[in-house]
């Protein structure tokens, strides 16, 4: 009864995670868990040398899922470097626009990846007795969202078929439009450009917007109280499932995002030495949980405490130290990302040497997720209680107050989210469904504001600016699961050094130089086996399952393609979401 597997891939989203583990199937235990990444990430090397400007397009390929954020991304870290404010109206149009990738990726998360590990037919081969017991209980909000007992729900996630995942789809090509009307495309932004966007701006281009969001408003509403639903039907049948992909140390981090445009007149937008304030400023804030509780919401103590580690990964350890200090003055680590230099090196499998391309990253010295992105996102803003005035959205006192506007079909509905007693898989998923709800209430804020600065004849979108030929610069937001960094540093009008640290950078890394497990390691060991079986042979290994695919794993962000010979004259890899 003593087993070991090795899932590979795990992602429904793309199969570059592999994942073993050791089980313990006579107690019900993991005994031990490897999270694998299987290919090589190269875009920083791809990126050095060249001209900066070349960098929001490039790193964009990162990720067909979420190549929009990539792009903001590498475009405030320029932005920084440079010295360069966007205008209002360009901060309020790439708000639009995040907020729209999120509405495309939340959707397709709770439907088409995570959601089939909840539906009929996995449930009903798993965990009979559980499948049993829907079909005998009422859904609360089923005056909502019209499902009138558990099962319902169960039989519209299964997979091809069920009625939410073929919904979900249609959802998702709705806001992949709205996203591509502020910035041109989707996923690969054509109009993100530093120091705003090259977008006309026309009279028709936010109330297109707007009635394709409109679409959207009951549906935000139903997928908050559909998961609602399911989890406390979970937890009330399987108290014990408390436990699956739990985080025993509770450390959970967030970069924050959607910018105030009203900084933008001030020109300090994007000014590290203003990071603190601007980043307080955001619609999401960023912040760090340690335990459960909140350390700081300032970007720079966020910054400094980064570093990454590459004893178990596929990479050599780097010599040169690039930056002493940050531009405050600031001591920098030798493992800061400005200081990290990518040097793969290609070697076999060995879970006690090197396992995995995916890198070690860590907030001083210790293991911290990203809640899959919401979880860490509401959370962090429910305890700061610094979320700017507005009428979609209330923070404060660990909970979030969201109002929908009316629909087609509902009217209103105020939504309330708190911060959770534990970080498992189940709170994973539910903060990813309210936050479709939380994301428009993010379009309407800056929707509102974009057309208050068209009647005031603010229509610039773009600033004119000069090079340096040195800078630094960082750019901190949140791809849907969770904190995505761009570090880079200029020299001589070029390139110098550029890193990525993505969300499934920190929840799949491998050991640290202290033996700390990496997110996904942790929690499939924190995770009881609770599925149903007789024999070994019939173990699936669900529970393990979902607590990684509550991360939402997307690994193109984190592997790409190597080869130490040869030229690639093909690459057919490809994210299956997006076909």
């Amino acid at each position: 009864m003593l087993r070991k597997f090795f899932w590979d891939p795990v992602s429904r989203v793309a199969g570059d995670l592999a994942f073993y583990v050791k089980v313990d199937l006579s107690n019900r235990k993991v005994l031990d868990a490897r999270s694998t990444a299987a290919l090589f990430r190269g875009y920083e090397v791809i990126l050095k040398g060249r001209d900066p400007i070349d960098a929001p397009m490039i790193s964009s390929r990162a990720c067909g899922v979420c190549g929009g954020v990539h792009s903001v991304t590498s475009v405030m870290a320029i932005e920084m470097a440079a010295g360069v404010t966007p205008p209002p109206l360009a901060i309020a149009m790439r708000n639009m626009a995040g907020a729209a990738e999120m509405m495309y990726d939340h959707p397709l998360h709770m439907f088409l990846l995570a959601g089939p590990d909840y539906s009929a037919s996995i449930v009903s081969k798993t965990e009979p007795s559980l499948f049993q017991a829907a079909k005998n209980a009422l859904a609360e909000h089923r005056d909502v969202h019209g499902f009138t007992k558990i099962v319902d729900i169960m039989e519209a996630l299964n997979p091809l078929k069920g009625q939410l995942y073929l919904e979900a789809i249609q959802i998702t090509r709705i806001a992949r439009e709205m996203f591509s009307l502020m910035l041109g495309r989707y996923p690969h932004p054509s109009t993100l450009v530093v120091g705003g966007v090259s977008t006309t701006v026309l009279p028709n281009l936010f109330t297109d917007y707007l009635v394709r969001m409109t679409k959207l408003f009951d549906w935000a509403k139903r997928m908050a109280l559909i998961w609602e639903d399911i989890i406390n039907f979970w937890y009330k049948e399987r108290p014990e499932y408390e436990s699956v992909g739990k985080n025993p140390t509770g450390n959970i981090i967030s970069g924050g995002i959607y910018d105030d445009s009203e900084l933008a007149e001030s020109g300090d937008l994007y000014k590290y030495e203003k990071a603190n304030m601007w980043g307080e400023r955001r619609l999401v804030t960023p912040g760090v949980i340690k335990n459960g509780q909140l350390v700081t919401t300032n970007l720079v103590d966020i910054n400094l405490g980064i570093e990454e580690f590459v004893k178990y990964s596929y990479y050599e350890e780097w010599k040169e130290r690039i930056l002493e200090t940050d531009p405050l003055g600031n001591k920098l680590s030798e493992y800061h990302p400005w200081n990290k230099m990518t040097i793969p090196k290609p070697g076999p499998l060995n879970w006690r040497e090197k396992y995995t391309w995916d890198t070690a990253p860590r907030w001083r010295r210790e293991v911290y997720e990203t809640g899959g992105g919401p979880l860490a996102r509401h959370w962090v803003t429910a305890l700061a209680g610094k979320l700017p005035q507005n009428p979609y959205i209330k923070a404060g006192g660990g909970k979030l107050r969201i109002t929908v506007p009316k629909g087609t079909s509902l009217p209103d509905i105020e939504l309330e989210w708190k911060v959770p007693k534990v970080i498992n898989a189940l709170e994973r998923n539910r903060a990813r469904a309210y936050h479709v709800a939380y994301v428009i209430g993010v379009a309407m804020t800056n929707l509102l504001k974009a057309l208050s600065y068209l009647r005031e004849g603010k229509s610039k979108v773009w600033t004119r600016f000069e090079w340096l030929n040195e800078g630094v610069g960082v750019g901190f937001y949140e791809a849907g699961r969770g904190i995505l960094t761009h570090h880079i540093i200029i020299r001589n009008k070029k390139i110098y050094n550029y890193q990525i640290i993505t969300p499934s950078t920190w929840n799949a890394s491998p050991r640290d130089p202290s033996d700390q497990p990496g997110p996904y390691e942790l929690c499939a060991m924190s995770t009881p086996v609770l599925e149903e079986f007789k024999t070994a042979d019939e173990f699936t290994g669900i529970d393990v399952l979902r607590s990684i695919r509550s991360f939402d794993p997307c690994m193109p962000c984190t592997v790409h393609m190597f080869t130490g010979r040869g030229v690639i004259t093909r690459d057919v890899t490809t994210c299956s979401c997006s076909i």
